[in-house]
């Protein structure tokens, strides 16, 4: 039984990580290609980084989800 909430909970994982990822990167590459103002950019910035910090805290919940249905 555990071994399906591993699974289930791996491809969740990995799904919101490869959409934050897509989301990352899109803003990444507008930012470099300036087509936009620089508040815009400047926001941008913000956002990338509350992505980031996002990623990570899925990554930990993972791992503190893994955790609890091993031990």
């Amino acid at each position: 039984m555990a071994g399906i909430q591993i699974a289930g909970i791996t491809l969740e994982f990995i799904g919101t990580v490869l959409i934050a990822r897509t989301a990352i990167r899109v803003h990444d590459r507008v930012r470099i290609e300036h087509n936009i103002d620089e508040k815009v950019i400047s926001e941008m910035k913000k956002e990338r980084n509350i992505g980031v910090f996002g990623v990570v805290l899925i990554v930990v919940g993972y791992v503190l989800h893994v955790a609890g249905l091993v031990l």
